[in-house]
This record gives C-alpha cells, sequence and structure tokens, in this order.
C-alpha cells in the first residue's frame, strides 16, 4: 500500500458487479472519481466475485463497462486481498491516506456523504487552498443521511443456495416470489429475455446480453407485491434481491 499512496490518497472498494448493494454504490464511486482524479485521488476497484462467473477477467470487463466504470478494477478470484482486508460483505470501502495509514472504512451501502468528506479532508492535506466541489447529492431517495428506509424482503436463491444457479427448462419454467421492497433485481447468467409479471400484470421484458444484476421492478417507495418471472430457456438465473425503499 505505501508504494500506491506514495503520491496521494488511494479508495480501494470491494465489489462484485454483478451484486445489488454493490452496484447501488458505483455511481458515486464513478462520480468520485471523476471528481477527483485530477486533485490526487487514485480509485481502484477489487472484483471478489460472490457468483463464478464473476472470476473470469473478460466477463468482468463487460459487466463493469456495461455500469460505466473507469477506473481500474483488479479480480480478485480467489478472494485472497478480500480475507487480507478483513471485509464483511459486499461492498467494502476503505481510503487510504498519503503515505499508507487507513483513514476511513465502510461495509455495504450508505455514509456516502461521509465517504465524501473523508476523501476531501485527505485531498486538503495535499493542496489546502485547492478548490473542492460541495458533496453530492444524495442520488435516491434512500441514500440521504438520516433517511428512514423499510427493510426489504430477504435475498432469494432460487437454485437453493447461493452456489447454485436456478436454470430455466431444467430446473422449471416460471418462478414466483412474493416481496416488501424499493425495487427486485435478479443476477441472471447467458443470454435471453425474462418476461415479469407484477401482481398478475405484464411488465417490461427484461433483456439479458450476458451476465449482470438486471432490474425486474423498480418502485418510488416500499411495496408489496407479488412477483413472477417467465425467463428464456437455458438462463441461469442465481439470486433475486430486493432493494430497501423509503415508507
Amino acid at each position: 500500500m505505501p508504494a500506491l499512496t506514495a503520491t496521494g490518497p488511494v479508495l480501494v472498494h470491494f465489489i462484485d458487479f454483478a451484486q445489488l448493494n454493490s452496484v447501488r454504490t458505483l455511481p458515486y464511486l464513478v462520480e468520485w472519481d471523476r471528481r477527483y482524479r485530477d486533485a490526487g485521488l487514485r480509485t481502484v476497484g477489487v472484483q471478489a466475485p460472490r457468483f463464478p462467473f464473476g472470476a473470469d477477467p473478460h466477463v468482468v470487463a463487460a459487466g463493469l463497462e456495461r455500469l460505466g466504470v473507469e477506473f481500474p478494477v483488479a479480480v480478485d478470484a480467489e478472494r485472497g486481498l478480500w480475507q487480507s482486508y478483513g471485509c464483511q460483505g459486499w461492498p467494502s470501502l476503505f481510503l487510504w491516506s498519503l503515505g499508507g495509514a487507513l483513514s476511513w472504512f465502510h461495509f455495504g451501502e450508505g455514509e456516502y456523504a461521509g465517504t465524501e468528506e473523508a476523501i476531501q479532508a485527505e485531498l486538503r492535506e495535499l493542496d489546502a487552498l485547492r478548490e473542492i466541489p460541495a458533496p453530492l447529492e444524495p442520488l435516491r431517495a434512500t441514500d440521504g443521511a438520516g433517511t428512514r428506509v423499510m427493510a426489504p424482503s430477504p435475498e432469494v436463491f432460487p437454485g437453493g443456495s447461493w452456489e447454485r444457479a436456478w436454470a430455466a427448462g431444467e430446473d422449471g419454467e416460471w418462478l414466483s416470489a412474493p416481496y416488501e421492497a424499493g425495487g427486485a433485481y435478479a443476477t441472471v447468467e447467458g443470454q435471453g429475455r425474462i418476461a415479469v409479471d407484477i401482481d398478475g400484470r405484464e411488465a417490461e421484458t427484461v433483456v439479458v446480453d450476458g451476465p449482470a444484476l438486471y432490474p425486474l421492478a423498480e418502485h418510488a417507495r416500499h411495496e408489496s407485491h407479488q412477483l413472477v418471472l417467465r425467463p428464456s430457456p437455458g438462463l441461469r438465473i442465481w439470486s433475486v434481491s430486493f432493494a430497501a425503499g423509503v415508507p
């Protein structure tokens, strides 16, 4: 780490590009990298795969490009670096000061304002006179400091566990799940389409063009719904996950 931090602070962000909480943090990371790169911040991502396809560098590169990530991302295929850092889930974020001291860390979503303020404090150590913009406004209603949110329904692993995917055509033709959340998302591998029904009504069909996290339904608030998915044969659904919503 001293070599990486020889010229300025370094933000290290452990993610999985197809995991909901990771994906929800990435717009902030992309914007912080854009805002503060010229001021001396280096942003480094680490892909710590949750699902088997996430260890393939080519798959990871395509997934990150889809999400608009331009900062460098290492693939920690065996999660050795993840374990060395003591990560406690996706995402895990660490801010290192000039010279290599850990100045800030956070596990999970949230603390966006606190993280950006920590970045700005490190940059002021480099140049106290540099003009620094006001911190980002929250990108979602659930992201503001002190905002009350409702816990979403637990994640569903239709294959029986996070280690096995549900394969359309082999394991069945459709999936059904009731949920309470601000949105529903699926981690899918393959290529094809998913017909989505919400409360018995046809919703927009999801086009799957590679391994990724795909939105199934997004709501302005925490809501209760019945979800039915009818994927193309051969699609592999690893997870159906749900986002917190405001009351």
